[in-house]
């Protein structure tokens, strides 16, 4: 964002970028900056103390926020026979074995989220290059590879609210945590329950300090530091 826009510099007024604000002041304050023409996303990111060369502090896993990140999610659920009907009921926009990899092979990505059953996956494995760089690859580690009974779970987390965190390359954490629309105490539940989910995946083989900083922006708007002791404090009652 240019320094010299008037929108810009006025958010940044109601900013003292000295100060590290309380997880609740900092959603207000996000809230206050983020003033563009269109409802920005709000965004939660940390810098962490792992080593993303390192398998054994590798940080990755999922939240289901309460209140959803502000757009309908689409899922796919690769899966055959009865699973099908399940998956369908469950709410699941896309459902099917071979006939659903034949569209993605023919680059049909339109989908946010897919989960599969485990017996689908030797199949599925074959579309690593086209989902895995999208980050829609099922994975046993994201809970997006579940039995035939947990379909139901599946497709209702990832509808609700169901986000994904992972260490970047550089150790960083970047991760939406709503909509500017949505009011403060929904803005603080989703980054309660994001945050009650990192710091409980943290690794083992992480030492000293595993957050660093932490800071909170709206996608037009100047970022606001983060207590990180008081963030890592947030927990789901």
């Amino acid at each position: 964002m240019p320094k010299g826009n008037k929108r810009y510099k006025e958010a940044t007024s109601l900013l003292d970028v000295d100060r590290e604000y309380e997880p609740r002041e900092a959603v207000e304050l996000v809230k206050k900056m983020a003033t563009a023409k269109f409802d920005e996303t709000v965004e939660f990111h940390l810098r962490t103390g792992s080593d993303p060369r390192q398998a054994d502090q590798l940080v990755r896993g999922v939240a289901v926020l309460p209140h959803g990140i502000g757009k309908p999610i689409r899922v796919v659920v690769f899966a055959e026979g009865e699973t099908v009907s399940i998956a369908e009921q469950a709410g699941a926009d896309f459902s099917g074995g071979d006939d659903i990899i034949k569209q993605i092979e023919g680059g049909w990505t339109d989908f946010d989220i897919s989960i599969a059953t485990p017996d689908m996956m030797g199949r599925v494995g074959k579309l690593g290059r086209i989902l895995g760089r999208r980050g829609l690859m099922p994975n046993p580690k994201t809970d997006t590879v579940v039995q035939a009974q947990d379909i139901p779970r599946a497709v209702t987390e990832a509808k609700k609210g169901r986000v994904e965190f992972k260490l970047d390359r550089s150790a960083l954490i970047h991760v939406p945590i709503g909509k500017a629309s949505f009011d403060e105490v929904q803005l603080f539940e989703n980054l309660t329950a994001l945050m009650d989910n990192i710091v409980r995946s943290r690794p083992g083989g992480v030492k000293g300090q595993y957050i660093r900083s932490a800071f909170l922006s709206s996608t037009m708007g100047p970022s606001v530091k983060v207590n990180v002791a008081s963030a890592m404090e947030l927990k789901v009652e």
